[in-house]
């Protein structure tokens, strides 16, 4: 099996909650409280460990929060690679509105990272002998919008594979100054790179022109309820979406993207990993809060839905 290495640079503690209704002013009572370890690498690694896989997980870390997080990650069994800063870990929050079903989901930025203390994390992956870098998450306050642009040039070097997962200027950057192995858009954060209004029918045209520029090898753009787009420099294919009950998006697009991987390190091509990730995301949708997806129901609907 090919080795994962999963990178967090803002992660977060994720707190769920449900209420019966959200109101303002007022005080809104919540109950059936949950806490996990959050962000974007950190959801990566949990989800490829759920789907039995191992990986090395590198992650920034400070603060009272920061000791909370590590904690948290202890039981999760993979090799951490802890770097600090002397900012606190932020703590995200999402309510869902039992009377609407609704979620109201709270992210705050997160802590200011300097480029000394970000320094470490590019000397790990100049020494690291990871054949997949997943770059998954938002960039700290402080750091360049070419971070993952930078850790793209050193995965090249080494013929690793980055798999990225971001957007705004650090999705703009990376795609403008480097080449990425995979990318993971949603179909806006893919109008936002190109600049111009993109829907379903054009989604696939717009991201092979960005393969064919060289940026990436493959984009797998998702459309949430409408399923997703593979699109590599000769082939696009759309799969509908998996028809699942809905509980919370959460960690859903984290699923699709540690699921992908999982199934690319395990040996499978880029279709079969596709749909294994569309399943990943389905089951996240299933479970409550930031659960994320249980590998029984992966499996289960990936059999369902493979033909």
């Amino acid at each position: 099996m090919s080795k994962i290495l999963s990178i967090a640079l803002n992660p977060a503690i994720d707190i769920s909650s449900d209420a019966d209704a959200v109101r303002h002013t007022h005080k809104t009572r919540t109950h059936n409280q949950r806490q996990h370890a959050g962000g974007g690498g950190i959801n990566v690694a949990r989800v490829i460990v759920e789907l039995g896989g191992k990986c090395e997980l590198l992650y920034l870390t400070g603060g009272a929060t920061g000791t909370l997080l590590e904690a948290m990650l202890e039981p999760l069994g993979v090799k951490q690679h802890r770097f600090r800063i002397h900012d606190p870990v932020r703590v995200a929050y999402n309510v869902r509105e039992l009377s609407t079903n609704l979620e109201y989901r709270f992210v705050p930025e997160g802590p200011e990272v300097t480029e000394e203390e970000l320094a470490p994390v590019f000397d790990l992956l100049e020494g690291s002998d990871a054949d997949y870098v997943v770059a998954s998450g938002s960039l700290p306050r402080g750091v360049s919008d070419g971070t993952y642009a930078r850790m793209a040039e050193i995965a090249t070097r080494k013929k690793a594979r980055l798999i990225l997962d971001t957007s705004g200027e650090a999705l703009h950057e990376t795609l403008s100054k480097a080449k990425v192995f995979l990318v993971k858009p949603s179909l806006g954060e893919l109008a936002s790179f190109v600049g111009q209004k993109i829907d379903h029918d054009n989604a696939g045209s717009a991201a092979q022109a960005i393969v064919r520029s060289g940026a990436a090898d493959y984009i797998a753009v998702t459309l949430g309820g409408d399923g997703a787009i593979l699109v590599g420099a000769d082939t696009i294919q759309r799969v509908p979406a998996i028809d699942v009950p809905v509980q919370s998006a959460v960690g859903a697009g984290d699923s699709f993207v540690a699921a992908m991987t999982w199934s690319l390190a395990e040996g499978h091509e880029i279709g079969e990993a596709f749909r294994f990730g569309l399943a990943a995301g389905a089951a996240a949708v299933m479970t409550s809060g930031t659960e994320l997806c249980r590998r029984a129901d992966v499996l289960a609907l990936y059999e369902a839905n493979k033909g």
